[in-house]
This record gives structure tokens, C-alpha cells and sequence, in this order.
């Protein structure tokens, strides 16, 4: 298995609080082919502007920052603290002009690097099969 992994921003976040959009990168832009007739996207980006070594070690946190809620490993939250920074959030699609994809809203800083997007297909699991934690 390789130590480590080449990825490639497509593009990047832009989010200035009163809106937000993906500019994707030209040599991507033919990848936008189809999105058009979805009403989500899942964004995968780069935790770039919360980058130190302490931080890639944390590997247990208290969820939402709440100090109530027990302390949960990383990999069972959605915590930006990992060992790798890589973020994952749906988005609703607003229009597609070009290469922007205008969305309603991102939980990510402005210029954060964009690794990757993909339409959102809900899910076929039963929402009755779904177990969450009390915290959520």
C-alpha cells in the first residue's frame, strides 16, 4: 500500500458570507458535463487553513466543540481535527455558469482547495436502518 497520495485541486471555494461558489479549474471543466440536472453536489476540500502537526494528531474530541458530549474519536465526528484533512459537505446548486458552480452555502473558508465534487444520489439504506450516537 503507498505512504502517501498526490491529489490535485479541480478548483476552489469561494465564499465571501453572502455567497458562495466552486470556480473549477479550466483543464476540469469539461468533468461539469451533466451536473446540471442535479439539485446537489458533494464538495470534498482541503482543510488547508487548519493545518499543523498537533492537529493531524488529534484523534479524539469532544463533538461540536460541546464539552458535554463525550469524547469520540475523530473518525466517528465530523471534527476538523484528522489525521488528514479532508472535508466532505453536500451543497445545493443555485446555477452552473460556466465553470462556477453557484451553491447556497459552504462550511469551508474562502480559497479552500476544491479535490474533488460529485452529484448527490440519495441514499437507498432505509432511514429505519440508520443508528446514530446521542450527541447527534
Amino acid at each position: 500500500m503507498a505512504k502517501s497520495f498526490i491529489l490535485n485541486p479541480v478548483g476552489t471555494v469561494r465564499n465571501t458570507g453572502d455567497k458562495a461558489w466552486i470556480e473549477v479549474f479550466d483543464e476540469y471543466g469539461d468533468g461539469l458535463l451533466g451536473l446540471d440536472g442535479f439539485s446537489h453536489i458533494y464538495v470534498f476540500y482541503w482543510f488547508d487553513q487548519n493545518d499543523s502537526p498537533e492537529k493531524r494528531r488529534t484523534l479524539q474530541v469532544r463533538p461540536r466543540k460541546d464539552p458535554a458530549n463525550p469524547l469520540t474519536g475523530v473518525f466517528a465526528t465530523h471534527s476538523p481535527r484528522r489525521p488528514n484533512l479532508i472535508a466532505l459537505t453536500r451543497c445545493r446548486i443555485r446555477a452552473i455558469r460556466g465553470n462556477r458552480i453557484e451553491i447556497d452555502e459552504i462550511d469551508a473558508y474562502d480559497k479552500s482547495p476544491v479535490i474533488d465534487i460529485k452529484c448527490y444520489i440519495p441514499d437507498v439504506v432505509p432511514e429505519a436502518d440508520v443508528r446514530l450516537p446521542a450527541w447527534v
